[in-house]
Parts: C-alpha cells; sequence; structure tokens
C-alpha cells in the first residue's frame, strides 16, 4: 500500500458511516458498484451523474473513485458493450482501474444529507422525517419544517426566492398560487412527485423538489400542495461538495475533489428583453 493513504474498504467504511446504506430507498442501486484493484485509494472525484466528460475528467487526473450521486450502473446490464452509454461509460472506467461508489438515497435521507442542507437553506425549525428510519428516528425519507425561524419565509414566492438564490438558478416551477401562505414545508430533493402523498401526510402545506411529471403537478394541485420545483441537478448537486469535505474529514490520507465536468443538461435559459 502507498504510504499514508487507505485502503478501499477504509473509504467504504467511511462512507457507509455518512450514509448508512439502510437509508436507501429499496429500488436504488448504492454502495459499492464498480470495484478496483487498487492497493490505496488517494483521489476521489464527486458528481451528480456520470457523464462522458465527467469520465475523460477522471482519467486525465488519475482518479481512484468516483463518488456519483447517481447510479452507475443503475439497472442490470446486460451486454457490456460501446454501443450503449452505460457500457462505454463502464469500460472506460473498468479499464482505466477507477472504481464507482454511490449513496444516492442514502445520502438523500441521512442525518447533515441533502435533504437537511435544503432544510438548513430555508432556515426551516422543528425539522422531522416525512417517513422515519425505524433505526434511528431522526432520519429517513423527506423532511419537514416550519419556516418559524425565518419570518419573510410567508408565502411560496418567498420559498422559491429564496431557495433559487441560495442555489444559484434563475427559476423554479411553481405549482399553485405563488402568494399563498407556505405553511408547513416539506423537502424531497431530486424527483419528489411520487413524495406528494407522503408531503401531504405530513401536514405540509409546500413541497420543495428538484423536478416533478405533469401529472405529479397535476396531483399536488388537486390535493391543495404547492410546489417549488428549482430542478434536479440544483437541488441535489451542492451536496455532493459537501459529501467530499466529509469525506476527507474523515479519512486522512484523501484528496476528494468536485468535478469541473458536472453540468446541468437542462439549465434554465433566462430571457432577454
Amino acid at each position: 500500500m502507498l504510504s499514508g493513504m487507505p485502503a478501499l474498504a477504509t473509504v467504504v467504511e467511511a462512507l457507509e458511516a455518512i450514509a448508512p446504506l439502510r437509508l436507501a430507498a429499496p429500488w436504488d442501486a448504492v454502495g459499492l458498484l464498480v470495484a478496483t484493484r487498487r492497493p490505496a485509494i488517494g483521489r476521489i472525484l464527486t458528481c451528480l451523474s456520470i457523464t462522458p466528460a465527467i469520465v475523460r475528467e477522471a482519467v486525465a487526473e488519475r482518479i481512484d473513485l468516483v463518488v456519483a450521486h447517481h447510479p452507475l450502473p443503475f439497472k442490470p446490464v446486460a451486454r457490456l458493450v460501446d454501443a450503449s452509454l452505460p457500457g462505454s461509460l463502464l469500460l472506460d472506467l473498468a479499464g482505466a482501474g477507477i472504481g464507482v461508489w454511490s449513496s444516492h438515497t442514502a445520502w438523500d435521507s441521512a442525518a447533515g444529507g441533502i435533504n437537511d442542507q435544503l432544510a438548513a437553506l430555508l432556515g426551516l425549525a422543528d425539522v422531522r422525517p416525512l417517513v422515519a428510519d425505524a433505526v434511528d428516528p431522526t432520519v429517513g425519507t423527506g423532511r419537514g419544517g416550519l419556516p418559524d425561524d425565518a419570518p419573510a419565509l410567508t408565502t411560496v414566492a418567498d420559498v422559491a426566492t429564496r431557495l433559487c438564490r441560495a442555489l444559484g438558478v434563475c427559476g423554479a416551477h411553481v405549482v399553485g398560487d405563488p402568494g399563498r401562505p407556505a405553511g408547513r414545508v416539506g423537502i424531497v430533493c431530486g424527483s419528489g412527485g411520487e413524495c406528494l402523498p407522503l408531503v401531504s401526510a405530513a401536514g405540509c402545506r409546500t413541497l420543495v423538489t428538484g423536478e416533478l411529471r405533469l401529472h405529479d403537478a397535476l396531483a399536488a394541485d388537486h390535493a391543495d400542495v404547492a410546489v417549488v420545483a428549482v430542478g434536479h441537478q440544483a437541488s441535489e448537486q451542492f451536496g455532493m461538495r459537501s459529501l467530499g469535505r466529509r469525506l476527507e474529514a474523515a479519512v486522512p490520507g484523501i484528496e476528494c475533489r468536485e468535478s469541473r465536468s458536472d453540468r446541468d443538461p437542462l439549465p434554465w435559459l433566462p430571457l432577454r428583453g
């Protein structure tokens, strides 16, 4: 083993301590998805989704492990061939000896994870999971809280404005009247439309998420739940930066770097004039 650099097992242990895999959704693919035979791990690249540009960056920078939020592979791969995008990416990573780890919904749900961080950005109080974990009831699926310690957040528009400014985006989709009281705010990062029943059951009148389908928007409107959707990438990408910092603090001898190639494939286009 190279001097001062930890083994892969040490890095994996730290990642599982930060975001316990039991918190992941049953349908998710989490953990070590592509192994590496390298005797030690020194350089780690964090990103939201693995793309060809990120693979090129990882190879050029001699990265040992990519910690990606979105799993690769996500679904079982029947053929590992260049003709498919997942196959091409996996062949290039494996050929360069680069491993892949994903915490995905485990990191969404963990203490200090993405949903907790979104609640903190909004200044919410009385923050609780929408569905509590059986082992630790302070964590679990989503979050819900009241804007009690942020009195300016009285309306849905206030919530949208503060979140967009905090995340550096220039707009958001909003379901319902932006001027209505926000009430208790539910948070489900990424694609949160399917969690609408959980949001309603938790007594939340506003849902903050990344994206939702048209029919989920119609369902939210029918259920009288306002929605603020800032974009899938914007609602999660910032959380990979903090995951890297926590991993560096937990494991001496590694360097975690946020990918320079991580780009939102669906950016907002500000209108002119």
